[in-house]
Formats: C-alpha cells, structure tokens, sequence
C-alpha cells in the first residue's frame, strides 16, 4: 500500500509546488481534482486535451518526483436538477474519463450525483424516508428515470475510453450514499461501477466501516483516508442527521477530523488490515477536512499516523502453516 493525498487541499499552491511539498513529506501518491467541487487548480482539462505538449509537461511534473496519480477526481452532481449545473458537471465527467484514457490512469472518482423530484425541480432531493408514500415514489423516479439511464450510459462511454474503475464515493446528499445503493448502481450499470471508500461518512451514519469494506470485497477501487469524531453528547439529544453549520464543531453532532482523531491507531490498523482481506493493496488518500487543525497540521499528521501503519511489502508464504 501507498500514502498519497488528495490535491484539492493544496489548490492555493502551482502544481509543482504542491508535489515537492509531497514529495518532501514522503508520499508516493497524489489524487488530482480536474474540475466540479473539488476544483481545477492543478488539472486545465480543456488545455490538457487540446495540447499533446501541454499533457507531456503535466505528465512530466509527477514523473520527475516519482509520484504516481491514484485517481482523476471530478466530484459533482451530474444529475442536478438545475440543467446548467448538470450540464457543466457532465461535461467535466466526461472529459476527466477521456484525460484519464490519455494518460494511462485507471481511476476516477466521483459522486452519483441526486436529482430533484421532478423535472421541474431546481434544487436537489434527498430521500431519507419511505412515508410519507411521497418519498418512495421519488425515488422510484429518480433511480429510474434519471440515476440508472445517466449512468448506463456514461459507464459505457467510461469502458470504451479503457476506465474499468469507476470510483464512487457513498456520501450522503446522493443517491449512492452507503454500499447497499453503491451495489444497487452497480447491478444496473455494470462492473465497472466501484467505490472511493471513504469511512468517515459512513461513521456518522452509523455504518461500521469494517462490515462495509466485507460487503464490498471486490468493488473497494479507491480509498480515502478521513476520519469523523461522533460527539455523544450531542448525537444523545438530537441524533446524527445534523444541519448545522460545520463551523459550529462544538454543538454539532459529529465532526470530520483527521486520520486518528475521531478513532484511534486500534482501528486504522482494523481497518487496513480489512482493506488487504479484501484485495486493496493500492492508495490511501488523505482527504483533509479537519477544522480544528489547520491544513499543513492536518496534512503532517495524517500523513505520519499512516505511515507507520500501512502494510507495504507484500506477504509471503504462511511458513508455519
């Protein structure tokens, strides 16, 4: 296994700058955003495609450092109600699977994205509940009319520009947001569909990461590495379904942190021992989202609380077997 990040935490800095910052802190891989919510800081998709010498200087930076891109990432919502944001938003998924064809790189992530509940909508819909009978029959219509033919379709696009791994991170908001809705995508579009397995949205939902990762052995494509700190006290009073700000850390129900501030060494260790059960050997990818920490704090001590802990050498035979 490897440590890497990802680079939308490093959006203020050139690129060259914020791959000898990794290299200097030791890391051996980088996910990079190429546009949506994470942002296009360090990725100019359009120059990229447009320019042969423009893709070989790209590829260039991270071959000098021998740093290895896990993933393309353009997290969005494509299926967003608001036809100039979905439009925009698949225009970048698009094209990210297209870069990642031309640079021979395997990954990329995303989110499923969340219609409204017609097509009259403006604004997203995200069903939590089956009653009243209203919300069922939302989601019967999103799942069918907008989630499944969307991405039928971009995942055959996907296939034929060689992307076998389709990385979607379950994060509530979406419709793919746990591994039952993440296997209910994949049964409908097909193998390719995967998960970023991030566990801290899944902490705060209730969802033990390890049975998740179990559940998901053979469709587990990316990793994030980001951890959530659920508050007792506060979850005691008012669950974990929380809207409040997250800047307001001390009366929220959970909070992200980094890597081994919401739960100890004890179950990152669980945790990538699990990942090895189930055939990941590939990138952790420090997510950092951590408001108590600045971002060169949160980075720093992320990145040194996996190192120690990864499994890196292969294993060898069971001699005592």
């Amino acid at each position: 296994m490897k440590v890497g990040v990802f680079m939308a935490l490093f959006n203020q800095k050139s690129l060259g700058e914020a791959l000898d910052y990794v290299q200097k802190t030791g890391l051996e891989a980088v996910e990079v955003g190429t546009g949506n919510y994470p942002g296009d800081a360090h990725c100019k998709i359009d120059e990229l495609l447009d320019s042969k010498e423009a893709l070989e200087r790209f590829k260039e930076e991270f071959k000098k450092r021998n740093i290895e891109i896990s993933a393309l990432s353009c997290h969005g919502n494509p299926l967003h109600p608001e036809e100039s944001i979905a439009r925009n938003h698949r225009e970048i998924t698009h094209k990210t699977f297209v870069l990642a064809n031309r640079l021979g790189i395997e990954r990329v992530a995303l989110f499923s994205g969340c219609p409204g509940d017609s097509d009259s909508s403006k604004y997203p819909n995200w069903v939590t509940c089956p009653w009243p009978e209203d919300y069922s029959k939302i989601l019967k219509w999103q799942w069918e009319e907008k989630v499944i033919p969307y991405w039928q379709k971009e995942a055959k696009f996907a296939q034929e520009e060689g992307i076998e791994k389709i990385c979607f991170e379950m994060h509530p908001g979406f419709v793919v947001y746990n591994p039952e809705t993440l296997l209910k995508l994949r049964e409908a579009a097909g193998k390719a569909i995967g998960a970023n397995f991030d566990p801290s949205h899944l902490f705060w939902q209730g969802i033990d990461p390890i049975a998740a990762l179990k559940k998901l052995k053979g469709c587990i494509y990316h990793v994030h590495a980001k951890d959530t700190k659920i508050d007792a006290h506060n979850t005691s009073i008012n669950g974990v379904l929380d809207t409040k700000s997250y800047g307001n850390e001390i009366d929220r129900s959970w909070i992200f942190r980094t890597v081994g501030y919401g739960h100890d060494a004890s179950f990152w260790k669980y945790f990538i021992s699990t990942l090895r059960l189930c055939g990941y050997d590939y990138v952790l990818s420090i997510e950092h989202e951590d408001s108590l920490m600045s971002a060169n704090e949160g980075f720093q001590k992320a990145a040194s609380f996996l190192k120690k802990i990864i499994l890196k050498e292969k294993t060898g035979e069971m001699w005592w077997a």
